[in-house]
Order: structure tokens, then sequence, then C-alpha cells
């Protein structure tokens, strides 16, 4: 807030004119001041929030379907999987992990489902993404919040306030999706995944259905490298895994610490063996491209 002081003798008159910039953080952010993050007060509240959020959603999940398969070509294998759980109807979470090799991983990958799920606010996932990169502005939180992006901070270890909110969101039967290895992974190098997503398994009241997603060449559309442009008539292959049951390591009897690192050790285990799949399967795709 600013006081201005006008003096007119023998009178003072002090205005109190409030900061636009107070009144969008008090209404719609919480901004951290330490990590220089804002963090939604609300997503999905009001009539005006969710259609502008459905809007958003859908031009995003049209403009990425043209990328992925009109500019590009994109193999999906057993996307059936994918689409069958999207509408189910008994309202179980469903959390899907992927690999993160480009920055258009989210939101280019959802450009292979179909409309009806594009442009339904409802049924499309909530997804992480990093606090430095995508909630550093009132600006930038405003549009990734509309397309229900979660911030999470980087080093910030499994109880922080974004982490929270996609438990609680799973916890509605929703949809998350999240990149366990905690970073573009440009090299692809081998990485420990993350314990949030371990948490958010084991801390779910209904257990969730919990399914592995791969994909190769992304960094091929997107370059990890300036000046960071789409490209066209790339190859991606895109691959839908098995689901993984959880249900014995959750009823495990054991300290939360070494539970979190168990689950998550499973999750590592199938995020390897659905690579070594994919990257087998994608050059089967090249061969049979090649002789065809």
């Amino acid at each position: 807030m600013i006081n201005l002081k006008f003096q007119h003798a023998p009178f003072v008159f002090t205005i109190t004119v409030i900061d636009p910039t107070f009144i969008w953080n008090c209404f719609f952010f919480i901004m951290d001041k330490d990590q220089k993050i804002y963090f939604p007060r609300f997503y999905g509240k009001g009539i005006v929030w969710n259609i502008t959020s459905n809007l958003v959603i859908g031009a995003v999940g049209t403009f990425s379907k043209v990328v992925m398969t009109v500019l590009n070509k994109t193999t999906v294998i057993n996307k059936d999987r994918l689409v069958k759980l999207l509408e189910r109807t008994d309202g179980r979470p469903l959390i899907t992990f992927s690999n993160h090799d480009s920055c258009f991983d989210e939101p280019g990958l959802w450009g292979v489902l179909p409309f009806r799920h594009l442009w339904s606010r409802k049924v499309m996932r909530w997804s992480t993404a990093a606090h430095d990169v995508c909630f550093t502005t009132p600006l930038h939180t405003y549009f990734f919040s509309l397309g229900k992006c979660l911030p999470i901070i980087r080093g910030g270890g499994v109880y922080q306030e974004g982490i929270d909110y996609s438990i609680d969101r799973l916890n509605e039967g929703d949809w998350v999706h999240i990149f366990p290895e905690g970073k573009v992974n440009g090299d692809k190098k081998h990485i420990r995944l993350k314990w949030g997503v371990g948490r958010m398994i084991m801390e779910c009241k209904e257990e969730p259905l919990v399914l592995p997603l791969f994909h190769t060449d992304m960094e091929e559309v997107l370059p990890n490298q300036a000046p960071y442009r789409l490209k066209f008539g790339k190859n991606v292959v895109f691959n839908v895994g098995e689901l993984i049951n959880f249900s014995d390591l959750r009823r495990m009897d054991a300290d939360v610490i070494v539970k979190r690192k168990i689950i998550t050790d499973r999750v590592q285990e199938h995020f390897y063996k659905l690579k070594a799949e994919t990257y087998s399967l994608r050059e089967e795709i090249r061969s049979s491209g090649a002789t065809s």
C-alpha cells in the first residue's frame, strides 16, 4: 500500500492507494519470498475460472495435437490403455509418470489424446511443473495454473505444498502426471527417481492406478539448446506401459521413510524396464520403415 500526503494549511490529507500487485497476490497467489514462487490460493473455484481453464487446456491441447500428429509423426503403443483409464467411472485416482527429455514433453505428449479429452478440464491431468520456470511471476502463474500445473520446488523435498496439493487432487479421484526424474534429462543418464512419487502412491486414501509411460525423441521436436524452436518432420514413439500393483507395499508395516523408498524403487524398476522396451520398439519401427 502507498500513502500519499497532501498539505493545505492548516490541514493535512492522507490518501492510501492500494497497489494492484498487492491485490493480485492477496486474491490469487501466495508468494514464498525465499523461493520467489507464487502458489495459487485456489484452483477451480468459480465459473469464470473453470471456463477460462477449459479454454486454455483445450487450446494448448489442440496446438499440441497439431505439432505431434500433423507436423510430426507420433507412434503411440497401447494407446487404448491410457484412453480407457481416462474414461474410468469408478473414481479411482490415477497417477501417470514418464521420462522427461524435453520442455515440450508437457503439454506436447497429450496431443495424442482424442479431442473429447483435450477439451475436458475435468478429464485432463494435473501436472507437476518446476517453480523456477513456470511460477516466477503472477502472469506465468495465472497461465500455468489455468492449465492445471502445480509448482514443485526442486530440492524442496517430499513435503512441500505442490505435492500436498497433488495428493489432495488424487484423493478427489483426479489424474496427476509426474516426471520423477525431477528435471529434463537431456543426456538420458540413469537417474535415481525422486521420492515424491512414492509419497503420492503411499498417502492416497484409496489405492491409485499407477501407469508408467515412456517416450523417445521429444528432444528432436523441441531441442534442449537455444534457440529452442519447435522442429517438424520428426518421429516420436510414445509407449504406454502396464498398470503397476502397489497393494502389498501400501499394506506393509514399515517406517514411513523406508516404505516410501521401497515404493519408489518399484516405480524405478518399471520405469527402466519400460525404457528398454520402448527403445527396442523404436528400432523395430525404424527398421520396418526402412524396409517398407
